[in-house]
């Protein structure tokens, strides 16, 4: 299947031109600024571009004036920037943005990148584990009484479980299913075979997740680049097109949230398919934010891959590729990752993903994927399908 390019009819196409990582998992001697570089510079390799063609930057999460930092640091005096930070979905969100204005001519090609020493800077006392992302404000109700980011996405699977039967069993699936995704990935932090035994048989964080169940805190890095159809020409590999977007806020404060068992995906999904013009069941593979495994179970749910209350026996019974980088669980987690789940889908498109690679029944590869990231605690969502 080839894909029709563009966001919007009547306006430019936008591809992924470029997708790649810096160097992951446990980096004691290295800045979020190098990564940062080194994700951009093997972005850029992968794309085949000059870097003087890029006049678009994205960034969040790293000093004062994000873009303006990071763009300073990289050499490049970008026209368009963007600096939205919403939590793990962050990078879609951006991505739905940078497409917009290509696709509009208000850029060309378009720099999104992300660096982190989450894991290096616990270590060395830089920083401490977040309970909470802060106390002013409407959080300043809840963070007295206990509830950090794990306890309230605990909170929510709990309803999920009391409303529609999931089971223990079908959550620690999911990070079993992790496991042996990133068994795979030569990039991967954690890629020892786990049972579903061993991951109920940890130490409990948050009830009903045990250690497996949570991301790990590793270093790392990624940047994708997107370019204006006219672009592509001049591009090493086969351009994966931005077929549609969509994104949506829902809450900050539990007490605001309608329904623990719905996530905002379930708006910024259809939003992005209905843009596509596809749909959920006709996608090849899902790249979804797993910061916890309800995160995983719900997701799909909401983006459609199965009903409401079914997403436990779809997680088990699924043939659908999810998360075949290992995902937050297994593979890497720096922060926001919501960049690698662009990166992930788009080696996948490419057929570049290795031993991992995807491929359709007929022996095909892939023709669609989507990304869908979360940010906070089931605060913001932005999903993007892709295709080749």
């Amino acid at each position: 299947m080839t894909a029709t390019p563009g966001v919007t009819s009547g306006r430019r196409g936008v591809a992924v031109v470029g997708a790649a990582l810096a160097d992951c998992g446990r980096l004691d001697d290295v800045t979020p600024y190098a990564l940062h570089a080194q994700a951009a510079r093997r972005a850029l390799a992968d794309s085949g571009l000059d870097r003087s063609v890029i006049d678009g930057v994205a960034s969040a999460g790293l000093g004062t004036l994000a873009p303006a930092e990071v763009a300073e640091y990289l050499g490049l005096r970008p026209t368009w920037v963007d600096s939205t930070s919403v939590g793990g979905s962050t990078w879609e969100v951006m991505a739905a943005h940078a497409a917009d204005a290509i696709a509009a001519g208000h850029a060309d090609v378009v720099l999104l990148v992300y660096g982190s020493t989450a894991r290096a800077d616990v270590r060395a006392g830089r920083r401490t584990g977040n309970l909470s992302f802060g106390a002013g404000g409407p959080l300043q109700f809840e963070v007295p009484y206990g509830h950090s980011l794990i306890a309230k996405y605990a909170m929510a699977a709990r309803r999920h479980m009391h409303e529609y039967g999931t089971t223990v069993e079908q959550l620690a699936t999911v990070a079993v299913r992790a496991r042996d995704a990133a068994a795979l990935n030569p990039e991967a932090m954690f890629r020892e075979p786990v049972t579903v035994d061993d991951v109920l048989a940890g130490p409990m964080i948050a009830d009903p997740f045990t250690k497996l169940q949570c991301c790990l805190r590793s270093d790392g890095g990624a940047a994708v680049l997107l370019a204006a159809e006219p672009y592509v020409r001049d591009c090493r590999a086969a351009p994966v097109w931005v077929l549609g977007t969509g994104e949506h806020v829902s809450h900050t404060t539990m007490s605001e949230w309608a329904d623990f068992t719905v996530s905002p995906a379930a708006v910024s999904g259809p939003l992005a398919f209905s843009r596509a013009g596809v749909g959920a069941g006709e996608m090849d593979l899902a790249l979804v934010y797993d910061a916890f495994t309800y995160m995983t179970l719900v997701t799909l749910e909401d983006l459609g891959f199965c009903g409401k209350g079914e997403g436990g026996a779809f997680v088990v019974e699924t043939g659908l590729p999810v998360n075949t980088d290992g995902g937050g669980l297994s593979g890497q987690h720096p922060g926001m990752r919501g960049l690698f789940l662009l990166v992930e889908a788009v080696r996948q498109l490419r057929g570049e993903a290795g031993v991992r690679q995807v491929r359709r029944p007929d022996g095909r590869l892939p023709a669609l994927a989507v990304a869908s990231g979360t940010g906070g605690w089931f605060c913001s969502s932005a999903t993007v399908v892709l295709g080749r």
